[in-house]
């Protein structure tokens, strides 16, 4: 009987002694005045990685979408000058020309009129110049009249003034004139390539049609991008620049900055930037769209790593160590990032230690 009451006695203690807490070693984690303690037998403290503030050498990387173009002076469109019917062409698609080489020619009523007067200028002249060398003769023997001959010169310089006019305007066709009713003859007025050509022979062009023929020269292209507003700073011209193109991903292509427009764009608050390239084999096409890195000088800039940053609603925050074990959140300003550091522009200073991992543990 006694066994049995023993062994009750100690099977209820048993039980008890189950139903009593255990005391836990783990400690909580403290807030006080915004300061967040960890304990160091936390299991977070273990999670908490730092790093301390330091100046790197930063260079902003400015990227840009660019276009490919022709640069102006290095391209023309030509059309007939007059309207008239084509007779001859001198030129294939894709083939290279000299300023002043033969296009193709015209017969044009137009053009027979510019002749026209062009030779009666002339004509006219020579007329005008005997007529004057003769009143000169005639003074000059006692027998002609001053006023005559005055009146004879200023013919004669009436009469120059139209010829130089007339040739003027078969200058302005780059003709010599020729006899009246040849054909116009329509030269290149830039070295270049012919990049599209429309004429057919027998054709018939108005005065005021389209271009029949593009040349570019496009040994140089520029390339058109736009740099955000606050931005430009970094921009000067004459910069070097890179340049990738996705029909040539593996070629490095190289330009500077030929000019910057002086009107911000509106809509997009950002300004045009005009990127000069060299262009061997013809390789970049008008049209095609590049990608553009500006390099910029570089600067001491506070870097951090993209794992330090917290967010909140809108604004972001780092953990700084304010003492042992001890951290406050601190808002900072952001810059520019990539895959692995971000900028602080405010909020942090060199020499402050923040936490870079373990930061999404904390109490917020």
């Amino acid at each position: 009987m006694k066994k049995i009451i023993l062994s009750s006695i100690i099977l209820f203690a048993a039980s008890c002694k189950d139903n009593i807490p255990q005391q836990s070693n783990e400690q909580e984690i403290m807030i006080q005045d915004n300061q967040v303690t960890i304990p160091e037998n936390n299991p977070v403290f273990k999670k908490i990685k730092m790093q301390t503030v330091t100046e790197q050498e930063h260079s902003n990387g400015i990227i840009s979408a660019g276009t490919i173009q022709v640069i102006p002076n290095h391209y023309a469109e030509i059309a007939s000058p007059f309207s008239g019917r084509i007779t001859k062409s001198f030129i294939q698609l894709g083939q290279n020309v000299s300023a002043g080489s033969p296009l193709f020619e015209i017969l044009s009523s137009d053009y027979f009129s510019v002749q026209k007067n062009y030779t009666d200028a002339v004509n006219d002249v020579q007329l005008a110049e005997k007529n004057y060398r003769r009143q000169q003769d005639l003074v000059r023997h006692g027998v002609g009249i001053q006023k005559e001959l005055d009146e004879a010169e200023t013919d004669f310089k009436n009469k120059r003034t139209s010829l130089s006019n007339a040739s003027s305007a078969l200058k302005v066709y780059n003709s010599k004139g020729g006899g009246i009713g040849s054909p116009l003859v329509v030269r290149a007025p830039i070295n270049g390539e012919i990049i599209s050509n429309r004429i057919v022979n027998g054709q018939y062009l108005k005065g005021d049609a389209d271009p029949v023929i593009m040349i570019a020269e496009l040994s140089k292209v520029w390339i058109s991008g736009d740099v955000k507003e606050k931005d430009i700073r970094f921009v000067n011209t004459g910069d070097q620049v890179t340049v990738k193109v996705s029909a040539y991903p593996d070629r490095n292509i190289t330009g500077k900055v030929y000019h910057i427009n002086e009107v911000v764009d509106e809509n997009t608050r950002s300004i045009k930037v005009l990127i000069e390239c060299d262009n061997p084999g013809r390789k970049l096409k008008p049209g095609m769209y590049a990608t553009v890195n500006f390099s910029t000088v570089p600067e001491k800039a506070v870097m951090i790593p993209v794992s330090a940053l917290m967010q909140q609603d809108s604004s972001q925050y780092v953990w700084v160590k304010t003492g042992k074990n001890q951290f406050a959140k601190r808002f900072v300003t952001t810059g520019e990032t990539n895959q692995e550091t971000v900028r602080i522009t405010a909020g942090l200073k060199p020499g402050e230690i923040i936490m870079t991992e373990g930061g999404i543990y904390m109490p917020m």
